[in-house]
C-alpha cells in the first residue's frame, strides 16, 4: 500500500534538504477547474509527486488546485509532463521563482480544502468561468499609463508594504475574504474605468476579477501569472518594471527581490528595510520587518519581552506556553498591520519597540 503522508520528523526533513547537492527549482501553479472527488485526486497526486522528490504545499478543492513546490532540477521536465498528463491541468503555466535558493520547502503536503482560496463568497450564482481578461507585462505597462486605468493590489497589507506596482491601490486588509466586498465598494464610482487586478501568482486576482464582473463591473482585467510571471517577462523582454521592491512569498524565503528599491522600514528602528521574519519566541511567532542591527539587538525577536523569553531554557519556554491559546491572537500574521510610521512603533505591549 502506498504511503500517502509524511512519516519523518520536520527537523530531519529540513536537515536532509540542506544536505542535498542537486539544485532545486521553486515553482508555483494553480488552476480553477472542476474536481469531483478532491480526496481521490489528492491521493493520486501525492503518489505521483512523491516519486519525483517534490516538496511543497498544495491545496486541492472542488474548484481547483493551488500549489507552491520545489523539484530537483533534473526532474523538472518529468514534473511538467506529470502535471500535463492530468485531466484539467493540460498546458499548465508554471511560475518559476525569481529569487530562489531552492530551499523553500522540505516536505510534501497536499491537503483538501473547501476552496483553494478562502473567499467568503456564499452566493451560489457566482461563476468562476466568467472572469476578467488577462493582461501580460507589456499590456499592463501600456494600460498603466492611461489615466482611465486603475490598478488594484489584491494581496494582504504586509505583502503590499515591501513591494507593489507604482500607483497601485492598496485594499488594506488582513485577508482576501475581507478584501472582496471592500474593493467592490471602493470602486463603485469608478465603474467607467479599466480595472487591472494583480496578486502574487494570479490565483487571487483571477477570482477577484470574476467577483467584480459578478458585481456589475465591465472593464476588468487581471495580470496573467501575477507578479512572478510579470518579473519573468520584464527580465526576458527587457522592458521597464513598474513593480518596485520585493514580492512577498509564502515559503521559507518570505520574499523574492524584483527591483533594488527598498520601500519599507524596520518595524523597530524605522530604518529602510524590507526583510520579513518571524519572532523567534515560539509563543509569539509574529511576522514583522526587522533590520540586521535590530535582529542582533533583539535576538531575532519582535520585542524586549520576547527576547527575554527566547533566552530562557527551551523546557522553561515550553512550560510557559502550556495552556495558552495559540490561535489567531497568538500567531496571526495580520498583527503586522500595527507597523510603525517613523518612531511611532507598535506601542502595543509585547510588540516591536
Amino acid at each position: 500500500m502506498a504511503v500517502l503522508h509524511n512519516r519523518i520528523s520536520q527537523k530531519e526533513l529540513k536537515e536532509r534538504l540542506y544536505q542535498e547537492t542537486e539544485p532545486r527549482i521553486t515553482i508555483s501553479f494553480y488552476r480553477y477547474f472542476a474536481i469531483h472527488d478532491p480526496q481521490a485526486f489528492r491521493d493520486e497526486l501525492y503518489k505521483a509527486l512523491r516519486g519525483l522528490c517534490v516538496f511543497g504545499r498544495i491545496y486541492v478543492a472542488r474548484e481547483g488546485i493551488n500549489a507552491q513546490v520545489s523539484v530537483p532540477k533534473s526532474r523538472f521536465e518529468a514534473l511538467t509532463s506529470c502535471l500535463g498528463s492530468i485531466p484539467g491541468l493540460e498546458a499548465l503555466r508554471l511560475n518559476i521563482a525569481v529569487d530562489d535558493d531552492g530551499k523553500s520547502f522540505w516536505v510534501l503536503k497536499i491537503k483538501t480544502r473547501d476552496k483553494i482560496v478562502a473567499d467568503g463568497i456564499a452566493d451560489a450564482t457566482f461563476d468562476m468561468n466568467r472572469k476578467g481578461k488577462y493582461v501580460n507585462a507589456q499590456q499592463l505597462n501600456r494600460m498603466a499609463n492611461d489615466p482611465a486605468t486603475i490598478m488594484i493590489d489584491m494581496r494582504n497589507h504586509y505583502e503590499y508594504e515591501v513591494g507593489h506596482f507604482r500607483n497601485a491601490v492598496e485594499i488594506s486588509s488582513d485577508t482576501f475574504r475581507e478584501q472582496l466586498p471592500m474593493v467592490v465598494e471602493m470602486m463603485q464610482e469608478h465603474k467607467d474605468k479599466n480595472i487591472i487586478m494583480y496578486c502574487t501568482g494570479g490565483i487571487r486576482c483571477e477570482k477577484a476579477s470574476a467577483y467584480m464582473l459578478h458585481n456589475g463591473f465591465e472593464n476588468v482585467y487581471h495580470l496573467e501569472g501575477g507578479i512572478i510571471h510579470y518579473a519573468k517577462q520584464v527580465k526576458e523582454e527587457g522592458i521597464d518594471s513598474l513593480f518596485i521592491g520585493k514580492n512577498f512569498v509564502f515559503d521559507d524565503r518570505l520574499g523574492e527581490r524584483i527591483t533594488d528599491d527598498v520601500i519599507a522600514r524596520c518595524h523597530q528602528c524605522g530604518k529602510p528595510c524590507d526583510t520579513h521574519t518571524n519572532c523567534k519566541n515560539d509563543g509569539c511567532h509574529l511576522l514583522f520587518i526587522q533590520c540586521e542591527a535590530c535582529a542582533k539587538t533583539y535576538n531575532g525577536c519582535c520585542s524586549k519581552s520576547c527576547s527575554e523569553v527566547y533566552k530562557m531554557p527551551v523546557e522553561e519556554q515550553k512550560s510557559m506556553r502550556k495552556g495558552i491559546d495559540k490561535g489567531p491572537h497568538i500567531f496571526n500574521k495580520a498583527k503586522a498591520r500595527l507597523r510603525p510610521r517613523g518612531k511611532d512603533i507598535l506601542q502595543k505591549e509585547g510588540k516591536p519597540d
